[in-house]
C-alpha cells in the first residue's frame, strides 16, 4: 500500500503547527495529497439550562468557537503554504464529537496523522489519540507535542514481539520503511519462541521488500518495555518508532499500565500505532 492519502488532525493547540509541517513532510516524501481535519465539539447542555443562559454568555460562547475555528484554520493553510502544498490539500470542518468524527473519516485516508495531548494545553475540539488508535481502524501515526524533527522516518525502531498487533503495524509502515536509510527490529526479553536470534523472520520479510532493516534484541529485567524502547530511540538515533497498540485487553492495561500507555505519554519521537 503506498500512501496518497494522508489525514491530519487540526486544533488551536499550541503543537498544531508542528504536527501540520510533519504531515506535510511525510506526504511529499510519498507524493500524497492531505486533508486538514478540525472538529468544533457541541456541546450536550440540556434545553432547560439553555433557557436560562443570557444572551451575552451565549455570544461569548460562540465568539470563542468561532476564534478557535478561525486559528485551526490559519494554521493549516500558512503550513500548507510554506511547505508548497496549497494545491495538493485541502480542509474540511465538522460539527460534533471529535474522536468519533476523525475515526470514521479515518477510514478513508492511508494514515491518520494525529497528536499527543498536552496536559498544559486542554482545549475542546482536541482529538483523543487512545480512542482514535482503538476505534478507527486505520494505522495512526502520533507526533509528541515537544518535537522538532529533522527527519521523517530515515531510521525508523520497529518494536517486534510476533503479535498480531505488531505484524498489523509493520504492514501498516511498509510505505514508510520502504523510505528509510536503515530500519531497526528491536525484541524486548523474548520469549523461548522465538528461537535463538528473535527479530530474524521479521526482518527477512522486510529486506524482500527492499528495506534495509537490521535486528537485535535486549534482556532487561526490572525495566519496563516502554522505557527500553525510549532509551534505544536515544541511543540508536531512531527518529519513529513503529510498534502494536494494545496487545492486552485495554481495561488490564488502564490498571496495570503497560507499553502503549507508556509511550503515549512519555513518546520522544512520532509513534506509529495500529491495533
Amino acid at each position: 500500500m503506498a500512501l496518497k492519502n494522508i489525514m491530519v488532525t487540526v486544533d488551536a493547540g499550541k503543537a498544531c503547527a508542528k504536527r501540520l509541517d510533519y504531515a506535510f513532510a511525510l506526504a511529499d516524501a510519498h507524493g500524497a495529497h492531505v486533508t486538514g481535519l478540525n472538529v468544533t465539539p457541541v456541546a450536550d447542555i440540556p434545553a432547560y439550562i439553555v433557557t436560562q443562559l443570557n444572551a451575552e454568555a451565549i455570544r461569548v460562547h460562540d465568539q470563542a468557537l468561532a476564534e478557535m475555528q478561525d486559528k485551526a484554520k490559519a494554521a493549516f493553510e500558512d503550513s500548507a503554504s510554506r511547505n508548497g502544498y496549497r494545491d495538493r490539500s485541502d480542509y474540511r470542518h465538522e460539527d460534533g464529537d471529535p474522536t468519533e468524527i476523525a475515526s470514521r473519516l479515518a477510514r478513508c485516508a492511508d494514515l491518520v496523522v494525529a497528536g499527543q495531548r498536552d496536559l498544559d494545553d486542554q482545549l475542546d475540539g482536541m482529538v483523543d489519540a487512545e480512542d482514535l488508535v482503538m476505534i478507527s481502524g486505520r494505522p495512526v501515526l502520533l507526533v509528541p507535542f515537544s518535537f522538532a524533527f529533522k527527519s521523517v522516518g530515515s531510521h525508523p525502531l520497529v518494536a517486534w514481539n510476533g503479535s498480531r498487533e505488531a505484524a498489523r503495524a509493520v504492514a501498516d509502515a511498509l510505505p514508510i520503511l520502504e523510505k528509510s536509510e536503515r530500519t531497526t527490529v528491536l525484541v524486548v526479553n523474548p520469549g523461548s519462541e522465538m528461537g535463538d536470534t528473535p527479530g530474524t523472520e521479521i526482518t527477512h520479510h522486510l529486506a524482500r521488500h527492499g528495506i534495509k532493516a537490521e535486528s537485535d534484541h535486549v534482556l532487561a529485567k526490572g525495566i519496563s518495555t516502554g522505557d527500553v524502547l525510549l532509551n534505544n530511540i536515544s541511543d540508536r538515533g531512531c527518529d519513529m518508532l513503529v510498534m502494536g497498540a494494545y496487545g492486552t485487553p485495554r481495561m488490564r492495561e488502564l490498571v496495570l499500565g503497560g507499553v502503549t500507555r507508556n509511550l503515549l505519554h512519555h513518546m520522544t519521537v512520532p509513534v506509529l500505532m495500529s491495533h
